[in-house]
C-alpha cells in the first residue's frame, strides 16, 4: 500500500466568462490584448472549442486582434492592393450590389477577411469597408506624442496633434516597438513620425502606420508645456 502525504491538490475552477460561454474570464482577459486571441493561448485539446471566441476576434472592435487586423489591411491597400478586377468587386459590394462572379474573384476577398457570405451572396464585411478607406484616404506623415504606455495591456496611447490635439489615441505598444525599434519603456514623453489619414471621422478609423523617429520636429511645433514653460 502506497504512502499518501495528504490531500490531492484539486486545481480550483475559473470563473466562465460572461460573455462568451466557450471561455474562462481569465482567458478572454489576456485573449483580448494579444493578437494570438483566445485560440492562441489555448491547449491543443481545447482550441476548437474557443476557436471562434468573439472576445478576441478580430472583428470585435478595440481587441489586439482587431488593431492588428486594421493595420494589416490597411497597409495591404497602400502597399500591396489587389488587382484593379478584383478591387471593383470589392466597391461593388460596398454599393450593395452582388456582382457576377465568372472569373471566381470572391475567394480572393474572402481570404483576406474582406469579403463574407450572407445569406449564401457575397458581401464586403467591416475590413473590406476599411481597405477602400486606405484606397481613397489621404495618408500624410504626422508627428505624435506617445503619453503613456501599458505593459500589461500591451498598447500605448499617442496624441496625433494634426488629427484631433487632445484626444488620445489607442494602438498596439509591439507596433511602436517593432516599427521604431526603441524599447516600451522609452516612449513615454517620446515624438515619433507616423503615417496617418487625418481625415478620419473618429479614433476607430484612424490607423496610424509606420511608427519612427522623427528627423526633425518642425520648429513651433512643441506646445510651451512640453517645452517645460
Amino acid at each position: 500500500m502506497g504512502e499518501t502525504f495528504g490531500p490531492e491538490y484539486v486545481r480550483p475552477a475559473q470563473r466562465d466568462c460572461p460573455r462568451c460561454g466557450c471561455c474562462t474570464a481569465a482567458l478572454c482577459e489576456r485573449g483580448q490584448g494579444s493578437v494570438m486571441r483566445c485560440y492562441g493561448l489555448t491547449s491543443g485539446e481545447h482550441r476548437a472549442t474557443v476557436e471562434v471566441c468573439p472576445c478576441s476576434a478580430e472583428t470585435t472592435k478595440h481587441t489586439a486582434s482587431w488593431r492588428s487586423a486594421q493595420i494589416r489591411v490597411t497597409r495591404l491597400a497602400r502597399e500591396k492592393p489587389l488587382s484593379e478586377d478584383v478591387e471593383e468587386f470589392l466597391r461593388s459590394m460596398a454599393a450593395g450590389v452582388v456582382p457576377e462572379d465568372p472569373d471566381d474573384l470572391y475567394p480572393q476577398l474572402k481570404v483576406r477577411g474582406l469579403g463574407q457570405l450572407v445569406h449564401g451572396l457575397p458581401a464586403i464585411t467591416p475590413l473590406g469597408h476599411t481597405y477602400l478607406a486606405a484606397r481613397d484616404d489621404v495618408r500624410t506623415v504626422v508627428a505624435v506624442k506617445v503619453l503613456d504606455v501599458d505593459q500589461k495591456a500591451r498598447t500605448a496611447r499617442v496624441e496625433v496633434a494634426a488629427w484631433r490635439l487632445g484626444e488620445p489615441v489607442t494602438v498596439l505598444l509591439d507596433q511602436i516597438v517593432t516599427d521604431a525599434r526603441i524599447d516600451a519603456e522609452s516612449l513615454p514623453g517620446m515624438w515619433l513620425d507616423v503615417e496617418a489619414n487625418c481625415r478620419a471621422d473618429s479614433a476607430d478609423r484612424l490607423v496610424l502606420t509606420h511608427f519612427r523617429k522623427p528627423v526633425q520636429l518642425p520648429q513651433g511645433w512643441l506646445r510651451a508645456s512640453d517645452r517645460g514653460e
